[in-house]
């Protein structure tokens, strides 16, 4: 089982490292203005799906939590979602993520870097743009107070995974 997220954790920070290659390329006016998109994390390029690793199917969603060790705002959410039975217990039907350094990534910041982040990709490797926080100008955002709001949204994440998938 370790070895498997292991594998998983390896697999994502490869793909990572990928995409970083082209986040310095500047996007012209006909990409602007087109409407957002879910994100897919592929760009289009064939690779492994970390679903499907070692020739098993993880039929799990992803959820990447981005954190600093030494914000207090990374730290007050890690507490609350710690100490939250329910989602604790459904953070088990989850493959979790905790980057706890900024991504140069832009598929891994589609509203900006900052923390606590926490984004929801489904098998496909989407970003799903229909889970989010409560914030208009951050909306992958989560405090202490919206514990309830990202329950929520984790429930959302494994029905939207049951019933698209």
């Amino acid at each position: 089982m370790e070895k498997s997220y292991m594998s998983m954790f390896l697999l994502l920070v490869a793909i990572s490292c990928a995409l970083a290659k082209d986040a310095g390329k500047k996007e012209t006016k006909e990409t602007t203005a087109k409407p957002k998109l879910p994100q897919t994390l592929s760009r289009g390029k064939k690779q492994k799906n970390p679903s499907q690793i070692k020739g098993k199917t993880v039929n799990k969603p992803l959820m990447i939590i981005h954190h600093l060790e030494d914000c207090p705002h990374s730290q007050a959410l890690k507490k609350v979602f710690a100490e939250h039975k329910d989602i604790q217990k459904l953070a088990e039907k989850f493959i979790l993520l905790n980057l706890v350094y900024e991504t140069t990534d832009k598929n891994l910041s589609p509203d900006g870097q900052y923390v606590p982040r926490i984004l929801f990709i489904d098998p496909s490797l989407t970003v799903r743009a229909d889970i989010t926080g409560r914030y208009s100008n951050r909306l992958y955002a989560y405090e202490p107070s919206d514990i309830s709001l990202l329950y929520s949204n984790m429930q959302k994440a494994m029905k939207l995974l049951k019933t698209e998938l």
